[in-house]
């Protein structure tokens, strides 16, 4: 018997001190991840929703996770060993009892942070830097996605604007076009220069190619952009056109320009809009224009959807992305990934844009 209950005490020892930390990082990783991600996209979406019904967006920002968990044991025992007939000295008994018991609490915490004043100028009112614009370029994104989103102006060729009603200037579409066939062809690539006594720039390079289409692409292109067509590195500034020819002028949109951009084509029941309750839209969200069509449509339903890519509840409506509807899906990433892009502001340093004279 004493055996036994040394051994039971051991065991259960044991397991008090085994840690349970390392084996709830695979599960707790993926779900956090994937919770905080959904919980994301869903507020990304309402907010552009409420900019629609001229409701002003509000942003909590996840700080941080702190999974706590807490295993407690407790294990007590008795052991008795006695005569209890009086007559039979030499007659023992023995007994004994054990009991357990453990307690297991998961207790996260979450701590979240509201986007207000400096952060929410910096973060949704500042326009994104113009050397973000090309370091989407260079990661893969294609020019005819990238900027139309981005940009309001290039040297003075405006964008189409959805919430201005404005079309896109013909010179800026073609603008586009040409970035995509460079992009297409490889000849587009970005270099970063630190100089020793200057700012840190970034380059947007035509490389050297002996393709004639190539050289009559780099030659066109700054012809539309009006620059001196001998010019090999022009410097990138952010702001309206200086009508100078030797430096390229960009007017980039903020995070809150590009939330108002795709308001504008968010589907609503006309009623809301005859009431006064949702600001007036797009008459036809399928206009043609630089993407060919509106590159984000967020539907609208009375009850909620069961095929969506992200959905979310304003007043008694269901607005969402239609999880088949790969174009939307691809937007609505790129604005995701633009938040994180948005807080560098545009201070940073002028990149640099070299197309060879002659090739």
């Amino acid at each position: 018997m004493p055996r036994r209950l040394a051994a039971v005490v051991l065991g259960l020892s044991v397991a008090a001190c085994t840690s349970i930390g390392p084996g709830t990082v695979p599960h707790d990783r993926i779900d956090y991840a994937t919770s905080i991600g959904n919980s994301w996209k869903e507020q990304t979406l309402l907010n552009i929703v409420k900019l629609r019904y001229a409701d002003m967006p509000v942003f909590l920002e996840v700080a941080q996770v702190i999974a706590g968990y807490q295993l407690q044991s407790a294990l007590s025992g008795t052991f008795t060993l006695g005569n209890f007939t009086a007559s039979l000295i030499d007659r023992f008994t023995a007994g004994g009892g054990a009991t357990a018991a453990s307690t297991y609490t998961d207790r996260p915490t979450v701590i979240y942070s509201p986007l207000t004043g400096v952060d929410f100028l910096k973060r949704l009112m500042t326009p994104i830097p113009p050397s973000s614009v090309l370091f989407m370029l260079q990661s893969g994104y294609f020019a005819d996605r990238i900027m139309p989103i981005m940009l309001d102006s290039i040297n003075g060729l405006n964008n189409e604007s959805n919430r201005l009603r404005r079309p896109a200037d013909p010179k800026f579409t073609r603008l586009v076009e040409l970035m995509r066939e460079g992009q297409l062809a490889g000849a587009i690539q970005i270099r970063i220069e630190r100089p020793k006594d200057g700012a840190e720039s970034s380059l947007l390079i035509f490389g050297p190619s002996k393709d004639p289409q190539l050289a009559a692409r780099g030659r066109e292109i700054k012809s539309i952009l009006g620059i001196k067509p001998d010019l090999r590195e022009l410097r990138v500034f952010y702001g309206g056109y200086s009508g100078k020819d030797d430096e390229i002028d960009v007017m980039t949109r903020s995070m809150l320009q590009i939330m108002l951009e795709f308001a504008a084509t968010v589907q609503v029941p006309e009623s809301d809009v005859v009431q006064g309750k949702a600001a007036q839209g797009l008459v036809d969200t399928q206009a043609a224009g630089a993407l060919g069509g509106s590159p984000l449509r967020v539907l609208v339903t009375e009850t909620q959807p069961q095929d969506a890519h992200v959905a979310v509840q304003y007043g008694r409506r269901w607005f969402w992305i239609a999880d088949n509807d790969i174009q939307s899906k691809y937007t609505f990433g790129i604005v995701m990934l633009l938040f994180s892009i948005a807080d560098t502001g545009v201070w940073g340093a002028a990149p640099v844009v070299t197309i060879p004279a002659n090739q």
